[in-house]
């Protein structure tokens, strides 16, 4: 079995965050599997072919992505940003689990990239600059009360929270949703960023206070980042504030600013 399965990360959509590994391994690719948006981005090369597939594939997308590689042929699974958040890495470990023993002795190899909370954070300043972790609105793979119960956790616990998949045509609801209950935890004055596109020609960036934080500034191609009750706006003479949370933070500080007793 001489097959290989490159799994990689195309970073947020500007060719210059798509790392040298990550390119390297397209290049040798034979076979390129993803959604078709994401294979649109590249530039083949003779005997290099895509397979193309709907965004809602994911499972049968790497199991024929794994089928193509135990045949012997130089596979190539693309995700955007980094194949591990939110993409196509956790589906092809799910294939391989469930799939035949075959599939285990493969050659696979996960490449990072650089995912859109990242390049939206680097854009703004350093809203990341201490604990944060990351949440997707969708309910396609987990039900909708999971999700509000973990915004409330993390919100409570002071995290800034990197919103994956806030709005879409399916679900234009959710992300009011999501702003009410961090809402209910948070100071109203908390930073929020709208990242649309970044790093790309279509680029928008947007800063509002938690308050004034509108669902209409996202659609599926933006990443928003919630702060915590630390996270700070500095005003800079070209309009646009430095948005970074401190490196810091004091015991039972959490409590305090969002409202609740410091712990002793």
């Amino acid at each position: 079995m001489s097959g290989r399965l490159m799994i990689v990360g195309l970073g947020p959509g500007a060719t210059g965050q798509v790392t040298p590994e990550a390119a390297a391994a397209v290049a040798e690719a034979e076979l390129l599997f993803g959604y078709k948006p994401y294979l649109d981005r590249l530039t083949l090369g003779p005997g290099q072919r895509r397979q193309p597939s709907d965004n809602r594939e994911e499972l049968s997308r790497a199991e024929a992505a794994l089928a193509a590689a135990a045949a012997g042929r130089r596979a190539c699974l693309v995700s955007g940003g980094d194949p591990g958040v939110f993409a196509m890495a956790a589906a092809v470990c799910e294939a391989v689990e469930r799939g035949p023993d075959a599939w285990r002795a493969l050659d696979i190899a996960v490449l990072p990239g650089v995912t859109a909370m990242l390049a939206v954070a680097a854009r703004v300043g350093a809203p990341l600059g201490h604990d944060f972790c990351a949440i997707s609105l969708s309910d396609n793979l987990k039900p909708w009360p999971l999700v509000e119960r973990r915004l409330t956790a993390a919100a409570g616990a002071g995290f800034v929270i990197a919103l994956y998949n806030p709005i879409s045509r399916a679900r234009p609801w959710q992300l009011g949703r999501a702003f009410e209950r961090l809402a209910a935890v948070l100071p109203a004055s908390t930073p929020v960023v709208f990242g649309r596109a970044a790093g790309r020609l279509d680029e928008r960036i947007a800063i509002r206070r938690l308050a004034e934080a509108d669902p209409a500034l996202a659609d599926m191609a933006t990443c928003i980042i919630v702060g915590s009750p630390h996270t700070r706006l500095v005003d800079r003479p070209d309009g646009q504030p430095l948005v970074y949370t401190p490196r810091f933070a004091a015991a039972g500080a959490d409590n305090a600013a969002a409202g609740g007793e410091a712990s002793a």
